[in-house]
């Protein structure tokens, strides 16, 4: 038997009109679902290269009539990208390391240890899933701001070692790993900590890949929080200076801000492309264990 014999649909099943029918409807609808994603894309990408009015022209046309790279240097005038980028890093970092540090060991407490009231702790924790997260913005402002930590990174960091969705996450996958591993290890003289870094760590790095994906695309793209918590505006990470300097400016033109935007999109495109099988394997991942 062939490999297309194998597959969900065979040829025999191509052959019936309604199979076929069926078939072109899904492939319409793949199509339009990926040019109703990529037209943003295509049109912040070639309006950075328009003149002002080419833009505002009517009928509108895609694709420039003349390619304006002055653009990009006129951009660069008006917007500094260098030290946000360096404040999202610095963020992106904190938020990893205190986010694998802390979740990660309380996941491992909640999967692999006799804790008392341990099924209730894991049903509190999942009930505050369903808790929208604007409720909860103004009480963790005013905590922040009675520990002095307004304007600071701390705003961010210690959240970040909080995330319910990220311990339930963590948590389904320590579930899966063979007990019988870690009762060996006790057996021999490991204590829990030991089973954590020398056992757990080393079998979890497929989810931990995952863990860091979500912390790059929500550091990457938050721009609220920023705006709420930091006063300094030499310590605003991109997206909030995206926010504030380039999408509110009265002063620059469309398509200068059209190109500071397809600027900024290229280091996510960059991060897709370097981590794209780590981010695929990370998505079924939490698809599976989620």
């Amino acid at each position: 038997m062939s490999n297309r014999e194998r597959s969900i649909m065979s040829s025999f099943d191509f052959k019936k009109r309604t199979v076929q029918i069926g078939y072109a409807l899904m492939l319409l609808a793949l199509l339009a679902l990926a040019v109703t994603m990529l037209y943003p894309f295509a049109t912040t990408v070639f309006s950075s290269f328009k003149t002002n009015q080419e833009i505002f022209t009517f009928p509108p046309s895609l694709f420039p009539h003349q390619f304006q790279w002055s653009n990009y240097v006129e951009g660069f005038k008006y917007v500094d990208l260098i030290r946000p980028f360096i404040n999202t890093l610095l963020l992106f970092g904190g938020n990893a390391v205190i986010s694998l540090m802390i979740v990660s060991l309380a996941a491992f407490s909640l999967s692999q240890m006799k804790l008392p009231f341990r099924k209730g702790i894991t049903i509190f924790i999942m009930s505050t899933l369903m808790i929208p997260s604007a409720t909860y913005m103004i009480p963790n402002f005013l905590n922040l701001q009675s520990l002095g930590l307004i304007d600071s990174y701390w705003a961010f960091w210690l959240p970040a070692g909080a995330s319910a969705f990220n311990i339930m996450l963590l948590r389904s996958f320590f579930d899966g790993i063979n007990k019988e591993l870690f009762e060996a290890g006790r057996l021999d003289g490991a204590s829990e900590l030991r089973c954590f870094f020398r056992l757990a760590i080393p079998m979890s790095v497929p989810v931990f890949s995952t863990l860091l994906i979500f912390a790059f695309t929500s550091t990457w793209n938050d721009w609220f929080w920023p705006s709420l918590v930091l006063t300094s505006p030499e310590k605003y990470p991109l997206a909030t200076v995206v926010y504030r300097d380039v999408i509110q400016s009265f002063v620059m033109t469309w398509n200068v801000k059209f190109s500071v935007l397809t600027v900024i999109m290229l280091p996510p495109l960059l991060f897709f492309l370097f981590f794209q099988k780590n981010i695929m394997h990370g998505l079924n991942l939490s698809g599976v264990k989620g």
